[in-house]
């Protein structure tokens, strides 16, 4: 007998999957040959054991309970097949009893992704931004490779920022010590942003031999729990100060920098090509924020909460591992900032919210507009997984076995991103911004 479908809501359906009794006494019958090999019953050997002599041991209800586990696992699958459905979780099964001496009947309710028709995908508006590097970028890079190919030299004045200093400090909260924060002998370049807010700038300006206590206030979260945004003391002495000497940018230093570049032009392609493909990726990123922003504007629709439930669940196991990443314990990060992991986890929901919609619109055009990953796509994305891990493709395949299904979704992804950054609208990038 054909199953039945019927819709709760937009995202979840029920499936009445009839038995006809035909089928109830032949599960049953398979059901029983099955646990008959298995059982061990005195006098009998296993596999000949009369049904009788089993059921007055074991319960005809075992009999009964894996035949309709086999008929559910058979006739499930089909009525899926039978309706289309693409289930999102495992069915919530009711066995619902019929008129007496009839199979019962089983009730499947499980979560899909709504039906809906997506819209406006053509012709968005987005930043018309470079994705090339310019000569300014150009030059910035290979003045930074100066910088790091320099030989230090001794000087006799006050230290300023890009310099490099030998020091000793020792740091204090509350006139106390704290673990990390003293040093003898350290030689630091002078850089903003590598260190506590104000550490560098307490140190410009003093000279070799020069003593001095600079102020500082931890950052809040930092690392170190204990830590965060308390009040410190450094006390700094300086005991040189170093200049960078660079080199001029010649076929010598070229060599220096890179064993494949024999002379300075040949740097100059090779840093330009990087440089390019950093700011395609970055331009593309951007890009692909815009074109999703409006498609979630203009497109409505439910969606499924297990979806949801799923994605918040793997925010904030992403949060955990950067907690640990920073060095902080789950439950000093909660004591941080000062919620429970309910809170933090009900905040996810909206982000979450986004990526599931996200999907399921960049699912329903890649369905509208065909577009699939061929075996040709598949073979370049392994290709370049390949080149990136510096694994041999027959690796890359064996250690994504059960990720074959994401690698294609991704792919299907990016060829849908790409059809429609492509098939969008650049606008200065200021007209996007003011909207």
């Amino acid at each position: 007998m054909p199953s039945t479908l019927k819709t709760l809501d937009p995202t979840q359906v029920e499936l009445e999957i009839s038995i006809t009794p035909e089928e109830y006494d032949a599960a049953q019958d398979a059901a029983f040959r099955k646990l008959a090999r298995n059982a061990k019953i005195p006098g009998f050997r296993p596999g000949k054991v009369p049904r009788k002599i089993f059921e007055s041991t074991y319960g005809s209800a075992t009999i009964l309970e894996r035949a309709l586990d086999d008929l559910l696992n058979a006739k499930y699958p089909a009525a899926l097949e039978e309706h289309g459905i693409e289930p999102l979780t495992r069915p919530n099964v009711e066995l619902v009893a019929t008129e007496e001496g009839q199979p019962p009947i089983f009730k499947a309710v499980v979560a899909v992704r709504p039906e809906f028709e997506p819209k406006d995908y053509v012709g968005i508006e987005i930043s018309d931004v470079p994705e090339t590097a310019s000569d300014d970028e150009l030059d910035r890079t290979l003045e930074q490779m100066r910088r790091d190919a320099a030989t230090l030299v001794p000087v006799d004045r006050p230290a300023q920022l890009g310099d490099t200093v030998t020091m000793d400090y020792a740091g204090t909260v509350d006139g106390v010590a704290f673990d990390g924060g003293t040093a003898s002998g350290q030689e630091t370049e002078l850089q903003e942003g590598r260190f506590i807010p104000g550490f560098v700038a307490g140190i410009v300006g003093m000279r070799a031999g020069e003593t001095k206590e600079v102020a500082v206030t931890f950052p809040d979260p930092y690392a170190s729990a204990d830590l965060a945004g308390k009040d410190a003391v450094f006390t700094i002495t300086v005991h040189e100060v170093k200049e960078p000497e660079l080199p001029e940018l010649d076929d010598e230093l070229a060599k220096r920098i890179s064993p494949k570049t024999e002379t300075v032009d040949a740097l100059k392609a090779e840093v330009k090509r990087r440089l390019d493909e950093t700011v395609k990726r970055n331009a593309r990123r951007r890009l692909t924020g815009e074109v999703i922003d409006t498609l979630l504007a203009t497109n409505d629709f439910p969606l499924p909460a297990v979806l949801v439930e799923r994605e918040t669940d793997a925010l904030l196991d992403e949060s955990r591992q950067y907690v640990a990443r920073a060095g902080l314990t789950w439950g000093d990060y909660l004591t941080q900032s000062g919620k429970s992991e309910a809170e933090l986890r009900e905040g996810f929901r909206p982000e979450a919210e986004r990526r599931v919609k996200t999907t399921l619109l960049v699912e329903a055009i890649a369905k509208k507009e065909s577009i699939q990953a061929t075996q040709a796509d598949v073979e370049a994305e392994l290709a370049a997984l390949s080149a990136q891990y510096g694994q041999p493709r027959e690796r890359i395949v064996e250690a994504l076995q059960s990720n074959v299904a994401a690698l294609i979704d991704g792919i299907v992804r990016t060829k849908t991103m790409d059809r429609l950054i492509e098939q969008a609208k650049r606008v200065p990038a200021t007209e996007v911004a003011a909207e």
